[in-house]
């Protein structure tokens, strides 16, 4: 599980197509702490570690996984920046909202917009995830746990400060960019309890 709060920003350093998609990520964690099959978010994609070194750590993509976020199928780009959270721990400080890590599926850039020191950024969500999605709720955007400010059909927008844009990679957005969506679970759960309710009257 994690928090939606990004605690460093990596780069891929190499990536290799081996039936899956085995990718190197440059980081500043200390890796010496890090485990082999630790969980790392990487852009809101929960992976497992298989490798490590100074400085890098290895995952490996499976082919379903690529298929469900934003990750290209030829593989992530070397050079390519992504938010990183390490897997929340017993004790931690919860700053953002309870993440799987599991994306549920694909979010458009549609529209940016300067609003005083912010950025708003609106986004289409696919029409399924759609109802998922409330004002003054959370959603997870590429591993970042980021509130609703209004919500029309599929479109939905966000306030980025200034801060958010300086720690993570949403200083680098642009109209147009894919990202990843990982809906609140609590609003999943809650849908799904108005549905059976509905379905039960």
């Amino acid at each position: 599980m994690f928090t939606g709060i990004v605690t460093d920003v990596g780069r891929v350093e190499k990536v290799e197509m081996r039936g899956d998609m085995r990718a190197r990520i440059g980081t500043a964690y200390d890796t010496e702490g890090i485990d082999i099959g630790a969980s790392i978010a990487c852009d809101g994609v929960c992976l497992t570690v298989v490798a490590l070194g100074q400085g890098w750590f290895e995952v490996d993509v499976s082919a379903e996984t690529v298929s469900k976020t934003s990750i290209p199928a030829n593989g992530w780009p070397v050079g390519k920046r992504l938010n990183l959270e390490r897997a929340l721990r017993v004790g931690d400080e919860l700053g953002g909202h309870i993440v799987s890590g599991h994306v549920d599926g694909v979010a458009e850039v549609v529209e940016l917009r300067d609003e005083g020191d912010s950025l708003r950024v609106t986004f289409r969500a696919p029409a399924s995830l759609a109802k998922f999605i409330a004002p003054k709720g959370s959603v997870a955007l590429n591993g970042t746990s980021l509130t609703v400010n209004e919500v029309d059909g599929a479109t939905f927008g966000v306030n980025l400060i200034p801060h958010t844009r300086e720690v993570t990679t949403w200083g680098e957005v642009k109209q147009g960019d894919e990202v990843n969506l990982e809906v609140d679970t609590m609003a999943r759960y809650v849908a799904r309890l108005q549905e059976a309710s509905q379905d039960g009257a």
